[in-house]
């Protein structure tokens, strides 16, 4: 009997043992993740998913935070009726986040990465479009070098069908750029930003005068859309999901490409992304509004983790070794160095030509 009693025991009191760690540990784990500091945050839409990524997640709880971010279209932040209930906001654009700064009185910024804005298109139509003096290929890179000529088609109604040698998209619909609602949207913005940089002949606009110049035909490169995606998943989903026929041409941000292409097993040969020159960036300007607030902006700044992780979601930092290291193992390919990048308008003047195209479009 004392044979059986023996070995029994043991493993009972083993057996406890195990789960008395086992509570420890769960304890353990219930009090650092109550140690953490919470932080509550507005962001893009376009982040969202660098934001909820596990890893991203565990590299600030490392730092002593836990995020809880909700989605806001950038251009809409400064407006949020609750915006006291958060300590920081993180849209896309620079003059988004100046007026978010204004709004909240916010002492800094931080600008831990950017995107250029480029246009999504299908290898199918790259003959057509350099045929058409729409695009030049340099160095395995496809740049709109037409987007001038590209503007005046769209003001002036022109077809695909009515494109020289169209073989490849033989389609009635007036040949445009799709993109989100300038009313709502920092990619749409930015996309008026760089058209009206050209339209007025390759100088920002700056005054009243300018802003009545290029409008007329500015105007146009949103009204012939007809609906209009707040968000800049919207147009991107559809060019996607939709292929060829929805969206031949759509304005979207190089990360989104990025990061789309690098979660296949393969990256899609059919799609293609065209680098308009000139360009303009997106920064992803990070405005704290409390001391939390600024311990996240900190951390995307300085963090080589967070900024490695930042890489896999298509964003260019001032650690460039991230993206370019991202790149190659994914076979993916992209400009190293974007030389020509213009600056956008003013907030004040910005909103000057968003309001020229919203009254139009009620």
């Amino acid at each position: 009997m004392r044979k059986i009693l023996g070995p029994l025991l043991a493993m009972i009191v083993g057996g406890a043992v195990l789960v008395g760690i086992w509570f420890s540990a769960q304890e353990q784990r219930g009090d650092s993740a109550n140690s953490l500091t919470v932080v509550r945050g507005l962001i893009g839409s376009e982040k969202e998913g660098f934001y909820r990524d596990p890893r991203v997640v565990d590299a600030f709880a490392k730092l002593g935070l836990r995020l809880e971010v909700l989605k806001s279209g950038s251009r809409e932040m400064a407006d949020h009726p609750d915006l006291k209930q958060f300590d920081f906001g993180h849209p896309a654009g620079s003059p988004a986040a100046q007026r978010l700064k204004e709004v909240s009185k916010a002492k800094q910024l931080f600008n831990p990465f950017y995107t250029p804005l480029a246009v999504a298109s299908w290898q199918k139509l790259v003959p057509l479009l350099q045929g058409n003096g729409l695009v030049e290929q340099r160095d395995g890179v496809l740049y709109l070098t037409g987007l001038p000529r590209l503007l005046k088609m769209t003001a002036d109604g022109k077809r695909w069908r009515e494109l020289r040698d169209n073989k490849a998209y033989d389609s009635g619909r007036v040949v445009f750029i799709a993109s989100t609602d300038v009313r709502k949207s920092n990619s749409a913005a930015m996309y008026l930003a760089l058209a009206s940089y050209l339209l007025n002949g390759n100088d920002v606009v700056q005054s009243d005068e300018a802003v009545q110049k290029v409008m007329p035909t500015a105007s146009q490169l949103f009204l012939r859309q007809g609906f209009l995606e707040a968000s800049s998943a919207g147009p991107f989903e559809d060019y996607v999901s939709m292929g060829m026929g929805k969206a031949p041409l759509v304005m979207v941000y190089e990360s989104q490409f990025i990061e789309y292409q690098s979660r296949l097993p393969q990256p899609n040969a059919e799609m293609v992304l065209l680098y308009p020159q000139p360009t303009v960036l997106t920064k992803h300007v990070l405005v704290p509004f409390t001391e939390a607030g600024a311990r996240v902006g900190e951390a995307l700044d300085r963090d080589p983790e967070l900024q490695k992780l930042a890489a896999e979601y298509g964003f260019r930092s001032a650690s460039p070794q991230h993206f370019v290291e991202f790149l190659k193992q994914k076979k993916l390919s992209a400009p190293s160095v974007l030389d020509d990048v213009i600056d956008p308008p003013s907030y004040a003047m910005l909103e000057r030509m968003i309001d020229v195209v919203a009254a139009q479009m009620k």
